[in-house]
C-alpha cells in the first residue's frame, strides 16, 4: 500500500512518532503534522493525501474544525478521527462533517490500520462504484 499518502495530525510527538514508525513498516506513506494549521497548510499545498488521521483536542484549530476545512479543500480525502475523549455529539458532528470514521484513543492498531486501508480503498474509488456496505462486505471477503 505504498502508494496511498497519509497525513496523521496530533499535538503529541511521542503519538506522532509512533504512528510514523509503526505505519510506516506497513508501507503506508506517512507525513505529520503537530497542529491543525500546519494540517491545513500541508494540505493545501499538496492536495495529494488520501487518508488524514486527526486528533479532535488540539490547541489553535481543533479537530472538528480541522475537518471542515479539509472537507473544502479536499472533499475525496479520507479524515479519520481520534479522540481520548468521546462523546455521542461529537460522534454524531463528525460523521456529518463527512469523517469516515470515529475511533476512540487508545484504540487497537489493528482496527486503526483496517481503517486507513479502507479509507484508502474509498478515496480511489470512482464515485458510485460501490455501496459503502458493498465495499465493508468485499473487504472482510478479501481480508
Amino acid at each position: 500500500m505504498g502508494y496511498s499518502k497519509l497525513l496523521v495530525v496530533d499535538d503529541e510527538q511521542a503519538f506522532l512518532s509512533v504512528m510514523q514508525k509503526r505505519l510506516s513498516r506497513r508501507g503506508i506513506d506517512v507525513s505529520l503534522a503537530k497542529s491543525g494549521e500546519e494540517a491545513i497548510t500541508e494540505i493545501t499545498e499538496t492536495r495529494d493525501f488520501d487518508v488524514v488521521i486527526l486528533d479532535v483536542r488540539m490547541p489553535g484549530l481543533d479537530g472538528i474544525q480541522v475537518l471542515k476545512e479539509i472537507k473544502k479543500i479536499s472533499p475525496q480525502t479520507q479524515v479519520i478521527v481520534l479522540t481520548a475523549h468521546p462523546s455521542f455529539e461529537a460522534a454524531l458532528e463528525v460523521t456529518n462533517l463527512g469523517a469516515f470514521a470515529y475511533l476512540i484513543k487508545p484504540c487497537d492498531f489493528e482496527e486503526l490500520v483496517t481503517k486507513v486501508l479502507q479509507a484508502a480503498a474509498r478515496r480511489r474509488r470512482p464515485p458510485g462504484c460501490l455501496s459503502p456496505v458493498l465495499e465493508q462486505q468485499y473487504f472482510e471477503e478479501t481480508r
